[in-house]
Order: structure tokens, then sequence, then C-alpha cells
């Protein structure tokens, strides 16, 4: 994992804009694995949902609260430098909310509709939208395949209503319809293994994979500890992370690997 990408510069842009895009943030051997890892995953591939996006297409996604020994996943949950970096721009001590896989197919992968995470997030008891994500590309993340999109400027927006849309909750539509007149809108292309971080408030969509290339993503969640939920909800209150250093999560990713192969072996 990259260390030290996080400049002065880079959190005045996540102030101003709601998201940076970070080039690179795992190399080459840690995006191989997690690729590898991902589509061979049984037990992942097992709790895969699927949300229907009101246009004929379906997200598929698999959500995880706990965070697992010997797992890629988790050490790049407990990445020190993206958790460092997390609280730099939160300005507290963080926790893993939550990490899920968006699992987009070619042709047939969904859409997600405009929505702020903080939207989905206020109903869990946290008060304040002191709460950020990683999502890592997994896949090279294009236009064409349902890259995803971010409204620039928007988090200083506050929290919109959301209003339920078939199987997707989404932002008050002709709120984010005014903002879309006044604001930048951004596709967030990526290479794998290259990131965009951006605030719970920060209004995001995605299109339909309209290609043959598969667009799969892993997003890391964190909350600030200050913001600890006042109630229980479908995600964990505070607990401190095990960070672990950069240069361990292949390591992690070896193990998580051995493990697979194994379980195909009995």
């Amino acid at each position: 994992m990259k260390t030290d990408f996080l400049t002065v510069e880079a959190i005045e842009a996540f102030d101003r804009d709601g998201y940076i895009l970070v080039n690179d943030l795992l190399d080459v051997e840690e995006t191989e694995l997690l690729g590898r890892i991902a589509r061979q995953d049984r037990i992942l591939s097992s709790r895969r949902t699927s949300r229907a996006d009101g246009e004929g297409g379906a997200v598929e996604l698999v959500v995880e609260n706990q965070l697992q020994a010997d797992c890629i996943y988790s050490a790049i949950v407990q990445g020190q430098p993206l958790v460092s970096a997390m609280e730099s721009l939160l300005r507290d001590e963080v926790y893993h909310y939550h990490h899920k896989m968006i699992l987009k197919e070619p042709r047939i992968g969904g859409a997600w509709t405009w929505h702020q995470d903080y939207g989905y997030w206020y109903n869990n008891g946290c008060l304040f939208p002191d709460m950020a994500s990683c999502m890592i590309a997994v896949d090279r993340a294009t236009r064409e395949n349902g890259c995803l999109q971010v409204l620039r400027g928007s988090h200083r927006m506050g929290r919109i209503d959301h209003l339920k849309r078939g199987d997707q909750t989404g932002a008050d539509m002709e709120r984010v319809t005014a903002a879309l007149k006044r604001m930048e809108l951004v596709h967030v292309e990526m290479n794998p293994g290259s990131a965009v971080i951006f605030h719970g408030n920060t209004l995001h969509r995605s299109d339909q994979n309209q290609s043959e290339y598969p667009r799969w993503a892993f997003i890391c969640c964190y909350n600030a500890r200050s913001n600890d939920p006042w109630k229980d909800g479908r995600h964990p209150r505070y607990s401190p992370l095990n960070r672990l250093e950069a240069g361990k999560i292949a390591a992690q990713g070896h193990c998580h690997w051995n493990r697979i192969q194994q379980s195909e072996t009995v």
C-alpha cells in the first residue's frame, strides 16, 4: 500500500470537493491478489445479494461487518497508511464501519441511483456525517463499465432526504437536479489498484455496465470514534483498529489465497 500519499493539498481538496483520487494506492502484487482472491472466494460468492436498479439491471454486492485474520480484505481496511489518511481527513480516530465488494458484471451490471452514504447511515444512529469511504478499483473503471460518478462539492449541501426506489434508496431528485446545474459532475475512471476517497455526504452514483468487461470494486467504510452510533444499527459501534504496516498486506493476501486453494482440494 502506498504511504505518505495524503498531502496538505489533498486534504484541502477533500474539504473543498468532497473526494480525492489516489493513484496506485495498492501495488501491483496487492492488486493482483485482491482480484484473484475475490473471484475465487466461495464465501464471498455465497453472500452475494442483488439490488434492482429500476432500469432493468441489478447491482450485486457483498457487505461484511467483521474483520478476520489472514484476510486480504481486512488487511486493506486496517492498512496503516489508509487508516492514518482517514483520520487526517475526518480529524479524529476512525474505526471500521464495514467493507463491501461491488460486482458489476459485463452487460448486466446495474446502475446505482444518486445518493449520499450518510443518507443511509443517518438512520443507523450516527449523529454526524463524520464518515468516509475508500473505493479501490479491482478492475479498470471506465464510463463504459459504469464507473463511479461524483458531484464535486456536494458534501457541503448537508444531508439530503432519501426516498425508496425499487430495491434502492436514493436522494431527493428534485434537489439533485438543482445541484447538477451548479456543480461539476465527475466520472471517476481508475486503473486497478487506484482509489477514490469520498466524504459521507458526497453525492455519487454509477451507470449500468454496458461493456464486455467487469467492474468490481472494494470499498472500505470508516466512522469517526466521536460519531459512535447512539443506538444499535446494521453496522458496528466503535472498536479500535489493529493497524497493519503497509508492507504486510501482501503477506496476509498470500495466507488468504493459500486457504482458498486448500479449501478447493478438500
